[in-house]
């Protein structure tokens, strides 16, 4: 066992477990000998595994809510539920606030009944402190921001154990919305012979750290067993590249060479600050996956979708 000994034979409520981690989620704390509650939007949204117990709720349905985790009763709660494209928050920011806020805010309500409970909020890095000179850049931060501000108060007026995780750019195989995703769905439709507008980025320059989401997981895992109350732990490799050399290395795998076009972005605009995962380094936790067998994934699985069988 590798530092999760303690949740073993607890009982864990999983929210998003229809998305991107989610489904990773459930596949990792079932096979760790967990029992998994998972919470998903739709009726089969996703794979079924061995071992999850699976309800349909909106989140925004407080009383449903309130008598799920009420019949779970869980020892350990991830809340991955929400909202999360930078884009499609400037066309829906009420949806955002709603989804990324109210909806973490009805749990943790629900789960003042369970004051034993180990709570854990995947958050995001592009979350800021809320401050007189706080300046958004743009609907999604803005949730996010809000729910830390709403997470942190909540843990101190009512005292349940929550602690917030800030994860970086999470790729792997499944349904993600993130840059290596979209450029692999991307290269595998222009192999298909489809007609597409040439792929369009900001800049080759961007760096951004990116974190195989099967080794998120685990690090959430590691949280939940050995972090600490009202606690913030950055979920990271602790490595910036470049989206010029993730683009490269993803067409080097799949062999392509489509058409992309790239953006011009100043330098102050391309970092968002490389960092280390030292607190999880310190409960023994490691990203493992190196960031070619995560573009591999990548390029397999979006290969497998587009083929029609998966």
């Amino acid at each position: 066992m590798d530092g999760t000994e303690s949740l073993l034979k607890g009982t864990v409520l999983i929210t998003g477990a229809s998305g991107f981690t989610g489904r990773h989620a459930c596949r990792y704390f079932t096979g760790l000998g967990m029992q998994v509650a998972a919470i998903v939007h739709k009726e089969g949204s996703c794979p079924k595994y061995d071992g999850v117990y699976y309800y349909t709720c909106d989140l925004l349905h407080k009383q449903e809510l309130a008598s799920i985790v009420s019949e779970v009763g869980p020892d350990y709660v991830l809340h991955l539920g929400g909202k999360n494209s930078v884009a499609e928050s400037w066309e829906a920011p009420l949806t955002y606030i709603e989804s990324n806020v109210l909806a973490m805010t009805y749990l943790l309500d629900a789960l003042r009944s369970f004051p034993a409970s180990r709570i854990l909020i995947t958050g995001s890095r592009l979350s800021s402190e809320l401050s007189a000179s706080y300046r958004p850049l743009h609907p999604y931060g803005l949730s996010k921001s809000i729910q830390k501000a709403v997470s942190q108060s909540w843990q101190k007026l009512f005292g349940q154990f929550i602690m917030l995780a800030e994860p970086s750019n999470l790729i792997g195989p499944g349904p993600s919305t993130g840059f290596c995703s979209l450029l692999a769905q991307y290269v595998v439709e222009v192999q298909q012979g489809k007609q597409r507008a040439a792929f369009r980025v900001s800049s080759r320059a961007f760096r951004r750290d990116f974190l195989d989401v099967r080794d998120a997981v685990r690090a959430y895992g590691y949280l939940l067993a050995q972090g600490e109350k009202g606690r913030i732990y950055p979920v990271c490799s602790g490595v910036e590249r470049s989206l010029g050399e993730a683009a490269d290395q993803l067409l080097s795998i799949a062999n392509s060479s489509p058409s992309i076009e790239w953006g011009e972005s100043s330098i102050a605009e391309t970092t968002s600050g490389a960092i280390r995962a030292e607190e999880l380094e310190s409960m023994g936790w490691r990203a493992e996956i190196p960031f070619s067998v995560s573009l591999r994934d990548v390029m397999h699985y979006m290969q497998e979708m587009k083929g029609g069988r998966r």
